[in-house]
């Protein structure tokens, strides 16, 4: 059985080590995110593993590390 991503290519997201700073998944090549943050999408890629990333909503605002999976 195929996995889905937790994540998709567009989606805005924030990195678990600065949950302040919003970047948009550019690609996925599996196990790897390559991101951009938001308000710089001709920046430097950045690439993280999917447990590094939270998906961006404002409840997860200042979250750092969490051994769960948030909504």
């Amino acid at each position: 059985m195929m996995m889905e991503n937790e994540f998709k290519e567009g989606e805005v997201v924030r990195s678990k080590f600065n949950p302040t700073l919003n970047l948009v998944i550019s690609k996925h090549i599996p196990p790897i995110y390559y991101c951009r943050t938001q308000n710089k999408p001709s920046g430097k890629e950045v690439a993280y593993f999917e447990n590094e990333l939270l998906l961006y909503n404002v409840k997860n605002i200042g979250v750092v590390t969490s051994g769960n999976r948030l909504s």
